[in-house]
């Protein structure tokens, strides 16, 4: 009986699958894609924020070798004068800052000599002359290492956009005090400085990023806050990776991968980085990172790609078979909960960010709670940007960076196709 109410069944079964539209058995099947990994995506923000808390209230080793921090330089930018004054202010007991440019006519020089001047802290301002075939920012480091007494253990390297608290120095550096380590790491985190939607959104999405690093084997080094031994640096010969690149940080992620080195990541040391953004500034910035990556780490931005772009295809689908439902006089209310769904879960996930962001950077609540939107709300919406990134990376390799058009050949050469 059983057996012949099944095959009956069956039938009916098929029917009802054949008038589906394709369209919509195919929302179904990447919503529950997107469904499970969502819930797995937010189930990781929450372990990042357990991280964050731990990090944020343990006491670091007390390690305090000699430090040369080294910022490189170009043009201005809101806020320099306060980044710079933050780097020579560091409640850290031996250390100096090498603040370095291309060219004593740089716009930036300027604020580099009045920053030096009030600085009690002692600073060198290296002039690293104009790059040949490589980053100018790689061009300034190499400069400035080059010029290093070997008296300093560790190298510190920072950008002229963040704005670090007074801590940082010595919680980069502390985890040092581990022969084994072969570089510690930070990431930024972009606060709008005046506000708009396009900063807002650059926040969102540069924020998703700062979740893959962690306590795991997985991580890179970011140029705005890496600390290394000197002894290291030249052990592993990073000034050879540098050698053609464009990318600092992605080169010396390259050398410590190479010799086996690991890379720790330091949460409490996140650096707020205030920025503004235009429409096309924001497309110009993502677009620019996502490129580099794909030249550097083409195994991360494929998967990097397939992710977003397989959410935004959800998406879209989800709302095309509303329109068509609505077109039919078909019910759309499943489509519609479950592109819901989707979308909530992704906004959690920014919100988690987010309260980890609020336990790393108390001094800076006030901006956070003021844009607390920007990381929840527009979190669902970031993967387009990553797509038309994504899209715009796949067939070109030429990036525009401070005035500077570049074409990344490879991850070693680097040519340089014009000049501001």
């Amino acid at each position: 009986m059983r057996g012949i109410l099944t095959a009956n069944r069956r039938p009916r079964m098929r029917h009802w699958l054949y008038r589906l539209p394709h369209m919509l058995i195919t929302f179904y099947v990447l919503s529950g894609i997107q469904l499970a990994l969502g819930v797995w995506s937010l189930w990781k923000g929450i372990q990042w924020l357990a991280m964050a808390r731990r990090h944020a209230k343990s006491q670091p080793p007390m390690f305090a070798p000699r430090v040369a921090l080294i910022c490189p330089c170009k043009g201005i930018e809101p806020g320099l004068e306060s980044n710079l004054s933050a780097l020579t202010s560091q409640n850290y007991p031996a250390y100096e800052v090498f603040f370095v440019t291309a060219s004593s006519d740089d716009p930036s020089y300027p604020t580099l000599k009045r920053v030096a001047e009030r600085s009690k802290t002692k600073v060198h301002i290296v002039v690293a002359g104009a790059p040949q075939n490589c980053g100018e920012k790689v061009n300034n480091l190499r400069a400035a290492v080059e010029q290093l007494p070997p008296e300093f253990d560790v190298i510190v390297f920072a950008d002229s956009d963040g704005r670090p608290g007074r801590q940082w120095l010595a919680r980069l550096v502390a985890p040092l005090a581990d022969a084994q380590i072969g570089a510690t790491t930070a990431f930024r985190w972009m606060l709008p400085e005046k506000g708009g939607a396009w900063s807002a959104l650059a926040a969102a999405w540069d924020s998703s990023i700062v979740t893959m690093l962690g306590d795991h084997a997985r991580n890179f080094c970011w140029g705005g806050g890496t600390a290394i031994r000197h002894s290291t640096f030249n052990e592993i010969g990073v000034r050879n990776y540098w050698r053609g690149a464009l990318s600092d940080d992605w080169a010396l992620t390259h050398a410590l991968r190479a010799a086996g080195k690991p890379i720790e990541f330091v949460p409490e040391c996140l650096v707020p980085t205030l920025r503004d953004f235009d429409f096309a500034s924001l497309l110009n910035f993502t677009t620019r990172q996502i490129t580099i990556t794909r030249v550097y780490d083409s195994a991360v931005w494929r998967a990097g790609a397939i992710a977003h772009l397989f959410y935004v295809a959800t998406l879209l689908l989800g709302f095309a078979s509303i329109a068509a439902a609505t077109i039919t006089g078909d019910q759309w209310i499943s489509v519609a909960l479950l592109m819901f769904l989707i979308i909530l879960l992704a906004a959690i996930k920014g919100l988690v960010r987010w309260f980890a962001a609020m336990e790393l950077l108390p001094a800076w609540k006030a901006e956070l709670v003021r844009f607390a939107w920007a990381w929840s709300f527009l979190a669902p919406f970031t993967s387009f940007v990553y797509a038309i990134n994504f899209a715009a990376s796949a067939f070109n390799r030429r990036i525009r960076w401070r005035g500077i058009t570049y074409e990344l050949v490879s991850s070693s050469q680097t040519r340089i196709i014009s000049r501001a």
